[in-house]
């Protein structure tokens, strides 16, 4: 049995995979530790997980600006020797960093200190904290097609995301009624991502109205502290009521995106892994203001695997009617169901955690070696 440390905190990007993987080596039997930040949705994403061990880490992300850069050095400095106590105590025999300002700190202490280190990368295009990292690794797991300059080739896989257990394909009517919604005839699902979408937000509520009319009902995860939960209602040219329900948050995503017929999401690399999971058609607009605009990449490539369409921000005024086209248009979701279900080839849980423990049984064999 081994121990590993997971630093997944920060965003739900980072965390949902950081649960799967924690989920899938402790039925492997192994103890895992999972670093995560102090912030809200933290904390409210690990409410389910009692099963799992979390430890809440200090820190802030790199930002421009003289004194946000100090204060990003100085917890980085503070991370580091948190980390360092907490290898002390807990003899790791290897991290996993998923990216993010929670890594930076695990794996510098970790190379330190000879631990072995994994990195996670989930978008196609890698982050700071993987960027950085990426010399002291060893073993780095990519997106397909995606490279990594100036890392060994030999310590690259290219074994996907991990997805929550939960968070699997269910039929649409089993799906709402879960959900305890009424859907007459279509539904379409918002996702801003863990953080929510402001611009999809005041979307939903400026065009809800025509899309009942169309006979479209919509639900709508706000994201924490965006808009009020709560359901409007309208009626459809038939006299059907149709309902827009707001969420700020669902610890039910699978339900969620199954429910959908159609979803419009932000382009995040688990928005994107969810999606592929429950077998969802989907309109992705990237977050114009993600770092290195990875949101771009990651949208454009889910476009070429025949998935999804893409639409920049800037043209959400043109989200409406492509929503009206491409839900009424079975054919092409159906295509897009079925280019949906090529995606999903493999558990990318569980072949990670089998080859952590390949990576720490040598961490072992160098423990016995030393010892003896």
């Amino acid at each position: 049995m081994s121990m590993i440390l997971i630093a997944c905190g920060g965003t739900g990007g980072h965390l949902a995979p950081g649960i799967a993987l924690a989920e899938t080596l402790q039925e492997r039997g192994h103890q895992c530790m999972l670093l995560i930040s102090q912030k809200d949705v933290d904390t409210i994403l690990i409410e389910k997980y009692r099963h799992l061990n979390f430890y809440k880490m200090p820190g802030q992300a790199f930002r421009g600006g003289f004194s946000a850069i100090f204060r990003s050095t100085m917890s980085l400095f503070s991370g580091i020797v948190i980390a360092y106590k907490l290898i002390r105590e807990q003899e790791p025999d290897a991290v996993m960093l998923f990216g993010g300002f929670l890594s930076a700190g695990l794996g510098l202490a970790a190379c330190l200190m000879g631990v072995q280190v994994a990195l996670h990368e989930a978008n196609c295009k890698p982050g700071k904290a993987i960027r950085m990292l990426k010399y002291i690794a060893d073993r780095i797991y990519l997106p397909d097609g995606v490279k990594l300059s100036g890392a060994p080739i030999n310590i690259v896989r290219h074994f996907g995301y991990p997805v929550r257990k939960e968070v699997k394909h269910i039929l649409k009517a089993d799906a709402c009624l879960r959900l305890d919604i009424k859907v007459p005839n279509k539904l379409l699902v918002v996702i801003g991502g863990s953080q929510g979408a402001e611009a999809l937000n005041e979307w939903v509520m400026s065009s809800f109205e025509r899309l009942a009319k169309a006979g479209i009902t919509v639900y709508c995860v706000t994201g924490l502290g965006k808009l009020t939960a709560g359901t409007i209602a309208c009626e459809n040219i038939n006299g059907d009521q149709i309902t827009a329900t707001m969420v700020p948050f669902s610890s039910r995503m699978g339900d969620v995106i199954s429910a959908a017929d159609l979803v419009v999401s932000r382009a995040g690399a688990g928005s994107i892994a969810e999606i592929i999971c429950c077998r969802a058609p989907s309109i992705l607009i990237p977050y114009p203001h993600a770092a290195d605009n990875h949101q771009q990449a990651n949208a454009l490539i889910h476009e070429q695997h025949g998935a999804c369409i893409v639409l920049d921000q800037k043209n959400i005024g043109q989200l409406t009617d492509e929503v009206e086209q491409l839900m009424f248009n079975d054919w092409l979701l159906n295509n897009f169901k079925s280019n949906l279900d090529r995606l999903d080839r493999f558990n990318s849980s569980e072949r990670i955690a089998a080859d952590i423990e390949l990576i720490c049984g040598d961490t072992i064999q160098k423990k016995d070696y030393v010892h003896i």
